[in-house]
């Protein structure tokens, strides 16, 4: 008897297009004989709309304008159920869920929490590693006081926008840096900062997706991802190494322009090398509360490896190397997708015997 498992995907968020597309291809990939598919899309004002087929995108295979179609049903979740907006009526009921929402409203605890409440199983992290995962400067913080290494930084909040000072950040962190919101994901809301002139409207632009911003130092290494899978047995990929073409690994270069930039999987790396990163990616992954899936990404110098940043809900998109690197590890994308769900429901059941 096959499960029905809701995949979520869109919502609101910068990366909303990015979710449609990590959504096709785990909607291609998926055992149709273990699960039978129910797609949820959410649009960029947050409404939900489930729909009767899988032909639910307009120009699905065009970064830049896909979107869902207009031919929904509007729903809500309710007690495990999808409800029909318009009339009450239950439309289906749901076993596991995919939350295939990256960025904020999906991948920073909110939409972990919802699934929680309707006591439904659902992949990734659940709500603490999610939100914890999403915010870089709690994250970082963290990962610093167990002595785990990271790029030195700074943090304001939108009320010290007017007294962020450019030659006090150039004094302690040197040129270029970088300034980025410290909740966003893929890029979004990323500049790099080589000179004064360029500084104001970088901060502005960043505090137009948080109301707290990082500006981080710019180190000067090779940028190495390591994907993570698992709940208490925890296993890592191969690493991969991400080649920019441009001047930084910007969101244009994860997902629009395909010559932005070049993986190479498995990475030119010694044995000793992947291993280190391999060990630092799940200390990395357990410290910050992750379970089930993530991707830790890396800089390596020529005397330091430090972590950037975890993803918690990483792309599935075809040019992302969550899927690509355990591929690459001996885990076919069908087979990943079935382990993921697998721990979802591992996790649900083992917290479903808690005394609440």
């Amino acid at each position: 008897m096959t499960k029905k498992l809701l995949i979520l995907c869109g919502g609101r968020t910068g990366e909303h297009e990015v979710s449609l597309q990590s959504a096709k291809n785990i909607i291609e990939a998926v055992d149709k004989e273990k699960y039978e598919v129910v797609i949820v899309g959410i649009d960029k004002s947050g409404k939900w709309f489930l729909f009767d087929n899988k032909n639910f995108l307009e120009n699905p295979d065009d970064p830049k304008k896909i979107k869902l179609k207009n031919i929904g049903k509007g729903v809500v979740l309710a007690n495990g159920e999808l409800i029909n907006l318009e009339n009450g009526n239950i439309e289906t009921g749901v076993d596991v869920v995919f939350p295939v929402l990256h960025g904020t409203f999906g991948e920073d605890g909110t939409m972990q929490g919802l699934l929680k409440i309707n006591n439904l199983p659902f992949v990734g992290p659940s709500v603490l590693g999610s939100s914890v995962g999403m915010d870089k400067d709690v994250a970082k913080r963290l990962l610093r006081d167990a002595g785990i290494p990271i790029a030195d930084f700074l943090v304001f909040r939108v009320n010290q926008k007017n007294k962020i000072d450019f030659k006090e950040i150039e004094s302690k962190l040197g040129l270029p840096f970088f300034i980025k919101p410290a909740n966003a994901g893929s890029s979004v809301g990323v500049s790099k900062i080589k000179e004064k002139k360029e500084f104001q409207e970088a901060v502005e632009e960043a505090f137009k997706f948080d109301n707290k911003i990082l500006i981080e130092e710019n180190v000067l290494g090779r940028e190495l991802e390591c994907a993570v899978l698992g709940n208490e047995e925890v296993q890592a990929s191969v690493i991969g190494e991400v080649l920019p073409q441009k001047d930084f690994y910007s969101y244009e270069a994860k997902y629009i322009d395909e010559s932005g930039a070049i993986l190479e999987m498995p990475a030119k790396i010694t044995e000793k090398e992947s291993e280190k990163i391999k060990e630092l990616a799940i200390k990395t992954f357990k410290l910050l509360e992750c379970e089930g899936m993530a991707r830790a990404d890396f800089f390596l110098t020529k005397d330091r490896l430090i972590v950037n940043e975890i993803n918690t809900i990483p792309g599935f998109t075809k040019n992302s190397m969550y899927p690509k690197l355990f591929e690459l590890s001996g885990i076919k994308y069908t087979d990943l997708i079935s382990k993921l769900i697998d721990l979802a429901e591992e996790r649900f059941d083992r917290e479903s015997k808690l005394n609440f």
